[in-house]
């Protein structure tokens, strides 16, 4: 397959990943029992790689630096974006930072793993404030490259296309 077929059959699949949310988490994704889905969005973007040095210094490899998308709502409209930290922004304003809890391996191959982290607000009033944990599932690409990286690339960064829905919870 030319590369630039691939990346169509990619994004449409991507496209496709987000446009009817399935949320099914595993049980050990599952917001705590007194939170209650608050908004689900559909996330289009990149995760940022960068090659560097293992800590052994046996080589080099991929490593996550961030993710960068945009936020979509239910009707497709942009509602806001996500990046390093993690960070969640509405386009009110409102932002909420995320602390890892728990991560699943994605059912699809070659997909960015399922995750459930606790947020907290660090923004103003608005759609995120009240945020209490975000789960990102349906996922779709993201993955580390596979080609590999050495010595003559060390801080070179690429930029991998992904798709995910984030579900945000808020307390009852």
């Amino acid at each position: 397959m030319k590369p630039s077929h691939a990346l169509s059959v990619l994004a449409i699949a991507m496209t496709a990943c987000t446009s009817a949310p399935k949320i099914e988490a595993p049980e050990h994704l599952r917001p705590a029992a007194g939170e209650t889905r608050k908004i689900v969005v559909a996330a289009r973007g990149v995760q940022i790689y960068e090659c560097r040095a293992l800590k052994d210094g046996a080589g080099f490899e991929w490593t996550f630096v961030a993710p960068e998308a945009e936020l979509f709502d239910a009707n497709t409209r942009p509602i806001g974006h996500h990046g390093a930290g993690p960070f969640w922004q509405a386009r009110d304003g409102s932002r909420v930072v995320g602390t890892m809890q728990a991560r699943a391996d994605a059912p699809v191959p070659g997909a960015v793993p399922w995750l459930l982290m606790t947020a907290k607000s660090v923004g103003p009033a608005g759609t995120f404030s009240d945020v209490t944990s975000v789960q990102r599932v349906n996922t779709a690409g993201g993955v580390a490259p596979v080609a590999e990286c050495g010595a003559g690339m060390k801080g070179a960064t690429v930029r991998v296309p992904y798709t995910a829905d984030y579900v945000f919870y808020s307390a009852r």
